[in-house]
């Protein structure tokens, strides 16, 4: 790039100040600039987008090696898997699908009838609290009042 000092700027300020005028010096130094900024955002631009180019085909590379890596992954576990079933064929080719004589499944195992901790169960069955009238559910203040208010006598 140029290399552009403080002595480099004022000399090529007094030489624009000489040929362009002091009248349209500042409209002047004004477009430059304008003109400049935009220079450098376009070359930011580019610079943006050649990167993201980059970016997309170091992406794509990985896309193709991972890829690859998942065909072979694949295709090891298909021949894995055909060199088992052909093993378990050959194995199992001998037995006969009836089960030799004296040979009983085991038992199942005893599994306890776990209970639902959620539940809440009472020593006193539920038929036997409404035949006595014991109360199962918590009645609010005003409903109580309510249901055992005394009958009027009219």
């Amino acid at each position: 790039m140029l290399d552009l000092g403080l002595s480099k700027m004022a000399l090529i300020g007094a030489v624009a100040l000489i040929v362009i005028g002091p009248e349209k010096l500042p409209r002047v130094a004004r477009t430059v600039g304008t003109l400049l900024g935009k220079a450098q955002r376009y070359v930011a631009d580019v610079k943006a987008e050649v990167n993201r180019s980059m970016d997309l085909e170091e992406l794509k590379k990985m896309k193709d090696t991972v890829e690859s890596a998942a065909r072979d992954v694949e295709q090891s576990v298909q021949t894995t898997a055909t060199d088992f079933e052909k093993d378990w064929a050959e194995t199992t080719a001998g037995l006969t699908s009836t089960e030799p004589t004296g040979w009983e499944p085991p038992p199942p195992e005893y599994k306890h009838p776990g209970k639902n901790w959620r539940l809440k169960r009472g020593a006193v069955p539920q038929w036997y609290k409404a035949r006595s009238g014991v109360r199962t559910k918590a009645l609010s203040g005003a409903a109580r009042v309510a249901r055992y208010r005394p009958k009027s006598l009219n």
